[in-house]
């Protein structure tokens, strides 16, 4: 019996204005009509507002609309749109609403007047628009642009320190400049390496791999590099500071180390630990064949950069041990969560 007067109500409104509510009613954007006595009660609904609000038409027709947004809206929200009803304030507010069964959306509120043929209003016609993707949508974005603020200030930052250490050394200024620009390739090539991941992160062994490409360039040989270990998968952090630490061990070998003479090799390998406070990632940097080791007299940039720097950003455990057979440094940092084998 409800049902077959909602149907009525709505032939009989169909009748009134004709054509333009048989469209109304077929359109994809959620309409209704209410008259406009002070409780607006609801006198059309279409399909697409149904679907929306997860209502049947028989629950809404000549329902109040106030209390139609009492059950779902706020009351801050619901005194926004009672005055846009009475043409007072915002005529498309946005309605924060929760549908019947509880789940919410975001939507535009369009109110217009529908007026007879003496210009009185009989009627309100109100559509809405979800707009609640597009409030994700910009959420994410927000969130994104705050992410990349925090990433940028990091990275100036990381530039900021190569640029003072490099200028408080006393070598001549093209091998300063040559320190300056060979540390920021290596942190370029880290960039470019979580781009292609959407900065979601890269694997251990292809860090390492990319890292030190171009040291076996230099070195002239593609085997004298043995690297070993899972495919740990390695958060940005993670991935820009060991980027920088291996390249100024590869830089170190380069000039003084195992890689200062043709039959020096470097071993890269790492494991988990079990620890009691949670697994560890330990990273092993060996040289072999390469000139007699004496320990520096004094600690450069790279030095400070692996031990002070991997400690403070990642919370690491860092040993660089200058042996004769070679330079050792062990890399002690919490364990990621997942590996890619």
């Amino acid at each position: 019996m409800i049902k077959k007067k909602s149907e009525a109500e709505v032939d009989a409104f169909r009748h009134d204005l004709g054509p333009f509510v048989v469209a109304a009613e077929k359109t994809r954007m959620p309409m209704i009509f209410t008259d406009n006595k002070a409780t607006y009660s609801v006198v059309f609904a279409n399909d697409a507002f149904l679907a929306l609000t997860g209502y049947k038409r028989e629950e809404i027709l000549a329902k109040s609309f106030q209390s139609l947004l009492t059950i779902g809206c706020d009351q801050t929200t619901v005194e926004i749109v009672e005055a846009a009803l009475r043409g007072e304030g915002c005529a498309e507010p946005e309605l924060h609403y929760k549908r019947k069964d509880g789940t919410e959306f975001w939507a535009s509120l369009y109110v217009s007047p529908v007026c007879d043929d003496n210009g009185t209003i009989v009627q309100q016609f109100l559509s809405l628009i979800d707009v609640t993707r597009l409030r994700q949508d910009n959420a994410r974005c927000r969130l994104l642009i705050d992410e990349l603020n925090h990433r940028v200030k990091n990275t100036l930052a990381t530039v900021q320190s190569i640029v003072t250490q490099a200028l408080r050394s006393s070598g001549e200024p093209e091998a300063i400049r040559d320190a300056i620009e060979s540390r920021i390739l290596a942190l370029s090539r880290s960039h470019d390496l979580l781009t292609i991941s959407k900065w979601e992160g890269v694997g251990l062994h292809d860090l390492v791999d990319t890292a030190l490409h171009p040291f076996e360039v230099i070195a002239g040989h593609t085997q004298r590099f043995t690297i070993s270990g899972d495919n740990f998968h390695l958060s940005p952090k993670v991935t820009l500071s060991l980027t920088i630490a291996l390249h100024e061990l590869a830089t170190n070998a380069v000039k003084y180390g195992a890689f200062s003479v043709d039959a020096g090799l470097i071993t890269v390998s790492w494991e988990l630990v079990p620890d009691v406070a949670g697994d560890r990632l330990v990273l092993r940097w060996q040289e072999h064949g390469g000139p007699p080791v004496t320990p520096p007299t004094h600690k450069g940039f790279g030095s400070w950069v692996i031990e002070r720097g991997l400690a403070h950003e990642l919370d690491g455990i860092v040993t660089l041990n200058f042996l004769e057979s070679g330079v050792a440094c062990t890399i002690d940092i919490p364990a990621p969560v997942s590996s890619e084998t």
